[in-house]
C-alpha cells in the first residue's frame, strides 16, 4: 500500500531522515514512535507530499506521490491545525470537505451520526469558528474530517495529544473498529506508547531519522518500548 525507497530528507546538508526501505501493507495498522526530532512528522510529511524529499521515492498503491495527485482520492490525513480552515465553523468545514468528495447531505448526516460520540456535544451546533475551539476540539475536527471521505489510507500525527482521557478512549475504539470492519490502512505516530501499542499491530521506532526497530505488536511490546526509551 505504502512503500518508500532510499528516502532521504536533508536540512542544511544534514540528513534528518534516512530510510532505505519500508513497506506498509494494505489493511495494516502501523505505529511510528520516537523522541522529539526523530523524524516522525518529517516522514509523514513526505508520505503526503507536503515536503519534497532530498532523495528517494514514496509510493502509494504504486503511485509516486510526488508525480501524481491520484493518491489523494483515497487518503485521509491530519498532521496539525494547519490542515484546518479556521475561519469556518466545524459544520462549514465538514461541508467543504464533503463537497470536495461529492458527498450528499445524506452522506454528511450519516457522518455526523457515526461520529457523534467523538464530537461529545462539543463540536456541532456551538456557533463557533474552528479558531475559537480548544486545541483538543480542533484536533477532533481535523481527525473527523480525515475520516469523512471514508479513506483507504489514514495518516495521523500525534492524534492523542491534547485530547482528554474520554476522547482518547473513544478515538482508540473508533480506530480499532475501522481496522476491523473496513480494513483501513493506518499510519499513526504517537509519544504515548500505551495508545500506539493498543491500536497498532506493528510499531517502528525512529531514532535520528533512522529505523532502529520494526516490531510486531505482542503482549511484550509495551515493555520492550519502555525499556528502549528508558536507556
Amino acid at each position: 500500500m505504502i512503500e518508500v525507497r532510499n528516502l532521504i530528507k536533508k536540512y542544511g546538508g544534514v540528513a534528518v531522515l534516512d530510510i532505505s526501505e519500508l513497506k506498509v501493507e494494505a489493511g495494516e495498522s502501523f505505529g511510528l514512535v520516537g523522541n522529539n526530532g526523530a523524524g516522525k512528522t518529517t516522514f509523514f510529511s513526505l508520505i503526503l507530499d507536503l515536503r519534497r524529499a532530498s532523495g528517494g521515492i514514496v509510493y502509494s498503491k504504486n503511485i509516486d506521490v510526488a508525480m501524481s495527485e491520484e493518491w489523494k482520492n483515497y487518503t485521509g490525513s491530519y498532521i496539525d491545525e494547519g490542515f484546518l480552515i479556521d475561519f469556518l465553523s466545524p459544520e462549514e468545514y465538514f461541508q467543504f470537505v464533503a463537497n470536495l468528495h461529492g458527498f450528499s447531505k445524506g452522506d454528511l448526516q450519516e457522518f455526523y451520526d457515526r461520529y457523534e460520540e467523538l464530537f461529545a456535544g462539543e463540536i456541532i451546533g456551538k456557533k463557533k469558528y474552528i479558531r475559537e475551539l480548544s486545541k483538543g476540539n480542533q484536533k477532533k475536527v481535523g481527525i473527523a474530517a480525515a475520516l469523512l471521505p471514508k479513506p483507504e489510507i489514514l495518516v495521523l500525527d500525534e492524534p492523542f495529544s491534547n485530547l482528554d482521557p474520554s476522547t482518547q478512549i473513544r478515538l482508540k475504539n473508533i480506530l480499532k473498529l475501522l481496522k476491523k470492519e473496513e480494513s483501513l490502512t493506518m499510519l499513526i505516530s504517537s509519544h504515548d506508547l500505551n495508545h500506539v501499542t493498543e491500536v497498532c499491530e506493528r510499531i517502528v521506532i525512529l531514532d535520528n531519522g533512522l529505523v532502529v526497530h520494526d516490531l510486531k505488536t505482542s503482549e511484550n511490546t509495551l515493555e520492550d518500548l519502555e525499556s528502549y526509551f528508558a536507556v
